[in-house]
């Protein structure tokens, strides 16, 4: 019910929203719970396991029970908090984990199944008839399984991500975070501040404290028109910070547009950031942790802090009799201001004997809530003192087990908070994250007074380490009461008392877990999924673990907790992948080329993610055979046009860039000729080969890298980790600049004529050696020339700047033409390369080693290299490894393909027959028939042996004879000719 003169929503204002199918009434300013609270209604969701009925427990983002879908068709959300959904005019909400209807769910039946489902159930039962598990139990479990679910349609909703940089990231806008971030931008620090709320002011706004004699959330207000107006300062409302990662990086989740009703369709529905500061504060406030006794769970049944930010803060009142039970003085605040608003208080019910009143109010001491009654809702307790039991009735239990410091994002980097006696709760260790320093109630500090010049404090602090001086920043007065608890964590007693609200974890079933050993923390957790829910168990895990430090016999330190993992809350993958839908998600990269390609009917195929083309058809031409047949004859007789612009190019420059080539490829490249190009092979750090390719020397300090299509990437990320990890001392830079430039291959016996016949200085094999390189020009515009091939003919390739690309390609093909030759595509270089023996990944796909593909001279004995040590293990050099080779076919069936493996001939085609596998397979116009390359057990040694060729899902079955892997040219002559 609504209480008049309470909260700070706007009652001039009238929003509906539906519930169910149900229309309701709320306020601007509303969230889910408090409008459907103040509308009388307490059943709000059906527990994971048992389907029992459950109500709001708490008031923030670690709400456990009322998760709720929110949203029609395509874009429907599944487990919104109701704690934090805004309502909206026509906003459309139903609950979830309820069949056929929320009031009436049949699934509540597994309630009455309880003791057959108790922790870790499913690792005893379902184990018999063996063929039920995956005709009937696991069906069944699949489809119960599970909270709300997604439309199963494509959401057309926008996501958007975004970056920031700051001095200071203050994380948090309560009391300690207000005044941490007041102080650094008065300072003149740059600064962002977030909150996860709506509203900023954190419990200011849910408490009746005055601050300099203002009321809380009216100081607050102050500070943040302070902050607004300045330009140093970014306010990030509905922004949670979900996560810490290395040098300064955090993420946070902005709900951009999920409380407005009819969004622009400009606006995202979120914004995932990536905020990096140079400093950070965490003033994250604690959340208020239940006491478990039996039957604690029902509907009406909430966290005094919680009851108190529904009256305060959305004026409302979650019940007509409200009964608080604690364990500490702060949950008394309750009964005061529920009494103050006129609220009718049953009794405090205080589990400390010498608990004193705070108010006019009747308090019950040495009192523990053993049980509840009430179906879908509580209409009575039963509370037990030294006197006995009693029963009382009341629709509303506010409880209170104390206050636990948001230490999770003090955990994401590995780091363990520390057993703090005196408020019975862990609080940061010092140092977890770098950089970050913990403020205010986050640090275990519980009074407004004390987080307040926790907050300044944490402030001057790190104004210190920025080397900024700090502003005179005076802290106002403000309630400053010492915060007093006797632990008590579950009422002992039958019955089944909740400790994960959201996964139907009881304190018996922690205790099965330690009675079946499951001693440490950890796997306490995995047995009986305490803590794994989507709320990561942030109401329950320290209750938790000091059941199971009693079960053990430990202390709670001793016990220690669970590891702490980013997100904090959960994020959606649209979020974290915006942008990243369709085309965003897959996008086609487009050689300059591409336009032309098209033109002259190339069909495109995928390489990674560039588009190449297949082949060139010409008229009469019936099948892609005849098109590529011809285009490798271009190549083998006059000369050929081909696209190479995918091929990586890294450009390295620095004094130090031969040692960086030295240390990445595993043969010398300091002792390379400027004006020379080098062949070479990198390797991974487990030994195996990663790419090969090209670098050439422009400069006495400058190279050009090339790597495979594949590879581009991953050879950028492996070099920028040997220049920051292994040697961050060395003066050199790296840049891609695969887009920045055009490069096309003219290989044939008259790719010397064709390349004259551009460039301004003409060229011969003395003045340009096969594996030369250097600047020229090409109809004015300065390029870069390189003699290099991979079709095993006299070749070269020509770069110009990307601008250029479109209308050099269409000049080379021309030209091609009238010298009998034209464009050729990934049919025809494949076949090229298969015929010389070249290795693309088919290759070297991750599991082949130098020694595999015959390079193992390559590694050089006159330095070291990444990967060298461990190439040389055991069993990487011996001589029975599958080691590459070439394929020819003898038998009737002439076709080979990649993907087939190899038996000795005459054997049965089953795995411990396995002699090896084709990698790449072609048909050769030169040779008439199909060849092939791929890797046999001591395959070196088996050149001129006969082996079975099966490929059993092309119904291939032939036999064919091993050989060298190289087919063209293997003296080389052509390519030096």
């Amino acid at each position: 019910m609504r209480v008049a003169g309470k909260g700070h929503i706007d009652r001039n204002s009238t929003v509906h929203f539906r519930f169910d199918g149900v229309e309701y009434q709320g306020h601007d300013g509303d969230t889910v719970a408090s409008a459907l609270l103040a509308n009388g209604v307490r059943l709000m969701g059906r527990s994971f396991k048992y389907h029992r009925p459950r109500g709001v427990l708490t008031a923030g983002s670690e709400e456990p029970n009322a998760l709720m879908t929110v949203g029609l068709g395509a874009g429907r959300e599944p487990n919104v908090r109701a704690t934090v959904q805004e309502i909206y005019e026509g906003l459309e909400v139903r609950s979830q984990n309820a069949f056929p209807a929320l009031n009436f769910d049949l699934l509540a039946v597994n309630d009455l199944a309880a003791p057959f489902l108790s922790a870790g159930f499913y690792y005893k039962t379902f184990m018999w008839p063996r063929a039920f598990w995956e005709k009937l139990y696991e069906p069944a479990i699949r489809r119960a399984a599970g909270l709300g679910a997604l439309s199963g349609q494509a959401d057309q909703d926008r996501y958007e991500k975004a970056y920031a940089f700051c001095d200071l990231l203050v994380i948090g806008a309560g009391p300690a975070g207000l005044m941490a971030a007041l102080v650094a931008a008065r300072s003149g620090a740059d600064v962002i501040l977030a909150d996860e709320d709506a509203q900023m002011g954190g419990r200011l706004l849910a408490e009746t404290d005055t601050v300099d004699g203002l009321a809380g959330a009216d100081w607050a207000a102050d500070v943040l028109a302070e902050l607004a107006g300045m330009d140093n300062v970014r306010l990030m409302t509905r922004t949670t910070v979900t996560g810490a990662y290395d040098q300064g990086t955090f993420g946070a989740l902005e709900r951009v547009s999920h409380h407005v009703a009819r969004p622009d369709g400009r606006l995202p529905r979120e914004t995932f950031w990536r905020i990096v500061a140079q400093r950070s504060i965490l003033a994250a406030g604690a959340l208020e942790r239940p006491i478990a006794f039996q039957n604690n769970d029902r509907p009406g049944i909430m966290t005094a802090g919680a009851v108190r930010a529904y009256l305060n803060r959305w004026g409302v009142a979650p019940g007509k009799a409200v009964t608080v039970f604690a364990n500490n003085d702060a949950a008394h605040r309750t009964a005061l201001d529920l009494i103050d608003a006129g609220v009718h208080v049953t009794a405090v019910l205080d589990s400390r004997t010498d608990a004193q009143a705070q108010g006019d109010y009747r308090l019950i001491r040495g009192a523990q809530v053993c049980n509840s009654s009430g179906r879908k809702g509580l209409d009575a307790i039963t509370y037990r003192t030294t006197s006995g039991q009693e029963k009382l009735a009341t629709d509303c239990l506010a409880m209170s087990g104390g206050w636990n410091p948001t230490v999770h994002m003090t955990c994401h980097m590995n780091g363990r908070p520390t057993w703090d006696e005196s408020i019975a709760s862990f609080v940061p260790t010092a140092g977890a994250i770098p950089g970050m320093t913990v403020a205010g109630a986050a640090l275990g500090v519980f009074s407004v007074q004390g987080c307040l010049a926790s907050g300044a404090d944490a402030a001057r602090t790190v104004l210190k380490e920025l080397g900024r001086s700090v502003a005179d920043v005076e802290v106002p007065v403000a309630d400053d009461a010492a915060y007093a608890i006797a632990p008590l964590w579950a009422v002992a007693g039958k019955g089944r008392a909740w400790l994960d609200f959201q996964n139907d974890v009881t304190v018996k079933d922690v205790k099965q877990a330690a009675t079946e050993n499951f001693r440490s923390v950890e796997h306490m957790k995995r047995y009986t999924t305490q803590g794994m829910a989507t709320d990561q168990g942030k109401n329950s895990n320290v209750a938790a673990l000091a059941v199971l430090a009693d079960a053990t016999g430990r202390g709670i330190p001793e016990t220690g907790t669970t590891t702490f993992r980013p997100p904090y809350t959960p994020v959606p993958l649209a979020a974290l992948g915006a942008g990243s839908r369709g085309k965003g998600f897959a996008p086609e990269r487009h050689t300059t080329s591409h336009a032309a390609s098209v033109a002259m009917g190339a069909p495109m195929i995928e390489a990674g993610l560039w588009y190449r083309p297949s082949y060139f058809p010409r008229k009469g031409e019936s099948n892609w055979r005849q098109s590529c047949d011809r285009e490798v004859g271009f190549v083998r007789n006059t000369v050929g046009v081909c696209d190479v612009s995918t091929l990586g190019k890294i450009d390295i420059q620095g004094p130090d860039a031969a040692k960086l080539l030295d240390f990445a490829y595993t043969n010398m490249f300091s002792t390379l000729k400027v004006g020379r190009v080098r062949y070479g092979l990198m390797l991974r750090e487990d030994g195996f080969v990663m790419d090969d390719g090209t670098t050439a020397r422009l400069g006495e300090t400058h190279y050009v890298m090339t790597t495979t299509t594949a590879a581009a990437g991953l050879v950028m990320r492996h070099l920028e980790f040997i220049t920051q990890v292994h040697h961050p001392e060395w003066d050199v830079r790296i840049m891609s600049v695969t887009e920045q430039w055009a490069q096309f291959a003219i290989a044939g016996p008259k790719s010397r004529d064709l390349v004259n016949g551009l460039i301004e200085t003409p060229i011969d094999n003395e003045s340009w050696p096969f594996m030369a390189c250097g600047p020229v020009r090409v109809a004015g515009i300065d390029a870069r020339l390189f003699r290099i091939s991979f079709s095993g003919e006299h070749a070269y390739e020509l770069a110009v700047p990307a601008r250029y690309g479109d209308a050099l390609f269409r000049v080379l093909v021309k030209r091609a033409e009238a010298l009998a030759g034209g464009a050729y595509g990934m049919e025809a270089l494949t076949v090229l390369r298969v015929e010389k023996g070249h290795i693309t990944h088919s290759e070297i796909h991750g599991r082949t080693t130098a020694f595999d593909v015959g390079m193992e001279r390559m590694i050089s004995a006159n330095k070291d290299c990444i990967g060298k040590t461990m190439a040389a293990r055991d069993g990487l050099l011996e001589d029975d490894r599958e080691q590459m080779v070439g394929f020819k076919p003898t038998g009737a069936i002439k076709k080979l393909t990649a993907g087939a493996h190899l038996y000795t001939e005459g054997a049965d085609a089953v795995p411990d027959n396995d002699q090896g596998y084709v990698t790449s397979a072609a048909f050769s116009p030169d040779f008439g028939h199909y060849i092939a390359l791929g890797f046999v057990r001591g395959g070196a040694a088996r050149h001129g042996d006969r082996l079975r060729l099966v490929d059993a899902m092309r119904g291939i079955d032939t036999v064919v004879e091993v050989c060298p892997p190289v087919f063209v040219d293997p003296e080389g002559g052509r390519v030096r000719g």
